[in-house]
């Protein structure tokens, strides 16, 4: 074997074995994504929550779509067993792939507006911090499935900070968005 042919067998001997592991981890992520959905679909939420517990720390083989779609889920799983400490970073994930789901800027808007009752009467800058960062999040929410309550909040937020006059271009804000909302995510 000459040199040349030498260098070629060993670069595919390292690359064609490390190509097949990735493919097949990749694979097996995606059945156990397959296998969780299952369970979700058959009411099984026990297993599922388990299987989705599991599949975290291999979510990022996931084709991203997919990956987004599992976060939020098992994002949802967490909200509905009140860890909400663990749903935050799924669900801050998932509105920054897609920004235009409304839905978890719902739930995100209501896991921070619990954080900041806890600060309001304790800590009046961290208090505030998370309200500015709520509104956005209710807003976009308002903009995509209006309704009384929580324009009624969005209002309550800007004077618990002192920003009525930013009440008064609410709908201003809100066109622009109305355009852009998701209601369902792909996973595929």
């Amino acid at each position: 074997m000459n040199f040349f042919n030498k260098k070629l067998f060993l670069i595919l001997a390292f690359c064609c074995p490390a190509h097949m592991l990735f493919a097949q981890t990749t694979e097996d992520a995606y059945n156990r994504y397959t296998e969780y959905n299952l369970a979700i679909f058959e009411g099984k939420s026990d297993k599922a929550f388990e299987l989705g517990e599991k599949l975290l720390p291999e979510m990022d083989k996931l084709p991203a779509k997919t990956r987004t779609a599992f976060q939020y889920t098992l994002g949802k799983q967490y909200e509905d067993r009140k860890q909400f400490d663990k749903a935050l970073p799924l669900y801050e994930r998932v509105v920054a792939a897609e920004p235009d789901y409304y839905v978890v800027h719902l739930a995100l808007g209501h896991i921070y507006l619990g954080k900041a009752k806890q600060l309001q009467l304790t800590n009046k800058a961290a208090f505030t911090a998370l309200v500015n960062k709520i509104i956005p999040h209710l807003e976009k929410v308002q903009a995509c499935d209006p309704y009384d309550e929580n324009l009624a909040l969005i209002k309550q937020l800007y004077r618990s900070v002192n920003k009525e006059a930013a009440i008064s271009s609410i709908n201003e804000r809100l066109k622009p968005m109305r355009n852009k909302c998701i209601d369902l995510l792909q996973d595929h």
